[in-house]
């Protein structure tokens, strides 16, 4: 199974993550089921934005999720604990439901936090599960995430989750290659 990541192209995948935000299992946790015009414009500002990119996962080839990379101390999350300037965060759905329950999740997420490791001032990764995404919140514990506590964010109450470097690493010996 080969995973790749690439920068999300409006043009070419905003019909595929509007699609995506109006499945039955990523609405309860995203809650962006919106029409396609104001999903639009959240991908546009998030394209504006320095501080956060957009990604399209791929698995041998078909792209099959969505993520949101960020630097977490720009990031609302920065106000819920003492954020150091190089942590990174992410936030990620997988869209068809043909991809669930497969296993797929956590080898894409160990890419995705080796990615955001690849930038050598990032020591820790962060992420904020919906506290009732209990499926998601397993995946990062096996990927080395750590729960440090719930925490109450505009828009959801979540498990504030830390991924450190020398964790992942000892975790995952050859996944920062």
């Amino acid at each position: 199974m080969e995973i790749a990541f690439r920068p999300l192209v409006l043009e070419e995948d905003l019909e595929r993550v509007h699609a995506w935000m109006n499945e039955e299992h990523v609405i309860p946790f995203w809650r962006m089921a919106w029409p396609e015009e104001k999903i639009k414009g959240y991908l546009q500002n998030l394209l504006e934005d320095p501080h956060s990119t957009p990604y399209i996962g791929h698995l041998d080839g078909v792209p099959m999720s969505y993520w949101e990379a960020y630097r977490a101390a720009d990031d609302v999350v920065a106000t819920r604990y003492p954020a150091h300037p190089g942590d990174r965060g992410v936030h990620l759905l997988i869209g068809p439901p043909e991809y669930l329950g497969r296993g797929y999740a956590l080898p894409l997420l160990r890419a995705m936090t080796a990615f955001q490791f690849a930038d050598g001032a990032a020591e820790k990764v962060v992420a904020e599960p919906d506290v009732r995404n209990a499926r998601m919140i397993h995946v990062f514990r096996k990927c080395a995430y750590e729960p440090q506590g719930e925490i109450e964010l505009p828009d959801k109450r979540a498990l504030l989750m830390f991924c450190r470097r020398e964790r992942f690493e000892g975790r995952f010996p050859d996944a920062l290659g």
